[in-house]
């Protein structure tokens, strides 16, 4: 029987593969969960009753515990990135504010100047409006730039590269395979815990002893009605220990013929099949074969 380590070994180079071409935590979480999927259906087909639970116990923890990395964001990223940006315009601050100082400065002393021409120069005014129209202009001219470069910082801003989140397929895969590891521990534990239960000693079954107990007596008081009655409760006391009979029927497809041994008739006139022993079973495994007696001509017809 494979292990689902094993198994899961056979797919791995594969499943690294398509987990470096995935994009999006949700896709990956999808995509491991489906081969877990269908490693469960494969690893489950050999395993009994017992067994199957526990391992389906851990899959479904191990699958629920692989839905958390779908939780992992970078909302905070783009923020994160803006305020350490540091602002251009800073730079020449101070050499730009001493420069328009100085313009300032010459503007009044011009304008002061043309307004003393006035007096004795009636078309001073006309200087004195073109003047006052470049600066005018200038000002305009130097709040349009103001825009235009907060502009464009806002906009480069916007445009930064977007951090991608990604998955480590080997780490991921390697954390994974231990946890398969674990798994089959747990599933060989149960297994070999099943085999001790069948080297129980006879004084550790006590329904058992009753039972055996209470058939002698009826045996020594010579009473077989009441040692038929004793046998009816042969069933219920295997069924405590997790223990089914089966009897052969030729005609039921539930009947397997592999759990039994066959011997022919002496009677050539028999026609039907007879269980002298039926077959135990714990779950799906079987602990004892039984035995049946079935038609000569069944025989001879194999």
């Amino acid at each position: 029987m494979k292990t689902i380590t094993s198994l899961f070994s056979e797919e791995r180079n594969q499943l690294q593969t398509d987990i470096d071409n995935t994009i999006g935590i949700e896709q990956i979480v999808k995509l491991v969960q489906n081969r877990l999927d269908n490693l469960e259906r494969i690893y489950i087909e050999k395993l009994n009753l017992a067994q199957v639970r526990l391992a389906s116990f851990f899959l479904d923890t191990l699958r629920q515990s692989i839905a958390t990395l779908a939780a992992a964001n970078y909302l905070q990223a783009a923020s994160t990135e803006q305020r350490q940006i540091p602002n251009p315009s800073t730079k020449f601050f101070s050499s730009r504010l001493i420069l328009k100082l100085l313009q300032g400065l010459v503007s009044i002393g011009i304008l002061g100047s043309l307004f003393s021409l006035t007096k004795t120069t009636p078309g001073a005014w006309m200087a004195i409006l073109l003047t006052s129209l470049l600066i005018g202009l200038e000002i305009l001219l130097q709040l349009e730039l103001n825009n235009q470069q907060n502009n464009s910082i806002s906009e480069g801003l916007l445009e930064l590269p977007q951090p991608i989140l990604r998955v480590d397929s080997k780490v991921f895969l390697d954390c994974l395979g231990d946890a398969l590891n674990t798994i089959d521990l747990a599933v060989a534990r149960v297994e070999e815990s099943n085999k001790h239960e069948g080297d129980l000693a006879i004084e550790e079954l006590p329904e058992l002893l009753n039972f055996l107990q209470r058939l002698m007596g009826a045996s020594k008081l010579d009473k077989p009605q009441m040692a038929h009655e004793l046998a009816k409760l042969l069933p219920q006391i295997l069924m405590s220990q997790g223990i089914n009979t089966q009897i052969y029927r030729p005609n039921d497809p539930h009947s397997d013929r592999e759990y039994f041994d066959f011997e022919p008739s002496i009677d050539p006139d028999t026609k039907d099949h007879v269980t002298l022993t039926p077959a135990l079973l714990k779950g799906d495994r079987l602990i004892r074969r039984g035995r049946v007696i079935e038609p000569a001509y069944s025989s001879a017809r194999e």
